[in-house]
């Protein structure tokens, strides 16, 4: 399952901060995957599903529009 950079308010971009996990993980719904600084206000990005994270996509630092795909968890 994609795990994309949802949409906080009227920002298109979000600068990826931290990783909470790590590839080989697993999680649980609702667990924080990615803590991320948009517009100078710092979200947390949650795992929409639990399951075992396959992929990150996006390493700190990297600034990347709504909607992107910055990670992968394998359902289960």
């Amino acid at each position: 399952m994609d795990v994309t950079l949802p949409q906080w308010g009227a920002m298109q971009e979000a600068d990826i901060l931290e990783w909470e996990v790590a590839v080989g993980d697993r999680v649980e719904s609702g667990d924080v995957l990615v803590t991320v600084e948009a517009e100078k206000v710092t979200c947390e990005v949650e795992a929409p599903v639990g399951g075992a994270i396959a992929e990150i996509l996006v390493a700190p630092g990297e600034t990347v529009t709504i909607g992107t795909v910055i990670a992968r968890i394998i359902p289960g």
